[in-house]
């Protein structure tokens, strides 16, 4: 093998353990996030919310101003197509975070652990209805444990687990969005959070006037807190923009399990959320319906290629 070959192979090692590191790292954050979202539970969650879309937005055009990218956002805003489609990824990640904040807030963080737990399998039941995918019999067999988990947590609970539901559909479905939206990811946060910032804005002026804001009354501790809530967002959202590019998808599939599961063992051992057999057993449906879906992923990643014709009707 010559020099170069070498050369270009312990690159492509090195990129490849950075994009690990990073991928890792950003789940990590995410994992710890309730540490950090119960630091601000005094604080009312449309203030949170509207906070870290502030100051998210100043940290990431800040980012993007320092290498130089802030054409794109400009770029991204003149076409009408992209606007609207960021608008309405911007509303659906809106209602994800407002979601996630309130149970943060409200001791329920077992449940926003679930919503995350089922949300890759309703991003396959997106794909079914809305781009006519076809599941395999395994697949198929994953979606029907997850839905029996579903089930059985509703029949005993009274009640569907709406907070788990409302952030796995809201997750989804901005994914679903952002993927038909050809605009990079850390330019794509700065435009949805630019379109959300005058709603944001109007809320936090509201809340001083009514003599309701938390920012300059409860202490530089909190302050503090609500101007990081904009860089705890915005830095794993780079570190995953980094990292999925210089890893296999599957690498990335088997490490978005870290960040619930952080959830799940932070909501229990830390803040001692109830964790009941009810529980046990619907969450147990869910990670049943986890392994056959990542057990599928794995065999169709070792099947023979097909012909890159029959990979092209395929794909259509």
């Amino acid at each position: 093998m010559s020099g170069k070959g070498i050369e270009g192979d312990t690159q492509a090692m090195a990129a490849a353990r950075g994009g690990l590191l990073a991928t890792a790292l950003s789940f990590l954050i995410w994992g710890l996030f309730p540490l950090y979202l119960k630091l601000l539970h005094a604080v009312p969650v449309f203030q949170v919310m509207s906070h870290r879309v502030v100051w998210c937005m100043v940290f990431v055009f800040g980012w993007l101003a320092a290498r130089g990218q802030l054409v794109e956002v400009w770029r991204a805003l003149r076409n009408p197509k992209t606007a609207a489609r960021l608008l309405l990824s911007a509303c659906f990640i809106s209602c994800n975070w407002a979601t996630y904040v309130w149970a943060a807030g409200n001791d329920h963080i077992v449940d926003a652990s679930l919503g995350y737990f089922i949300n890759p399998l309703v991003s396959v039941l997106l794909g079914v209805f809305l781009l006519s995918e076809k599941l395999n019999r395994r697949q198929w067999a994953s979606v029907a444990m997850a839905a029996l988990g579903v089930l059985w947590l509703t029949l005993q609970l009274g009640r569907p687990p709406w907070i788990s539901l409302l952030l796995a559909m809201s997750f989804g479905l901005y994914g679903f969005v952002r993927k038909t939206v050809v605009v990079e990811s850390v330019t794509g946060l700065a435009v949805e959070t630019l379109l959300v910032l005058p709603f944001c804005l109007a809320w936090l002026i509201y809340e001083s006037t009514a003599g309701h804001s938390a920012f300059g009354h409860m202490g530089l501790g909190i302050d503090a807190l609500l101007v990081l809530s904009g860089l705890v967002t915005a830095l794993p959202l780079a570190l995953f923009s980094y990292g999925v590019r210089r890893i296999p998808l599957t690498t990335v599939g088997l490490l978005q399990y870290v960040t619930p599961s952080m959830q799940l063992i932070i909501a229990v051992a830390v803040f001692h959320e109830p964790f009941t057999s009810v529980q046990l057993v619907g969450f147990g449906c869910i990670w049943v319906a986890l392994v056959i879906y990542a057990l599928d992923g794995v065999l169709r990643g070792r099947a023979p290629q097909p012909a890159n014709g029959v990979r092209a009707a395929e794909a259509s």
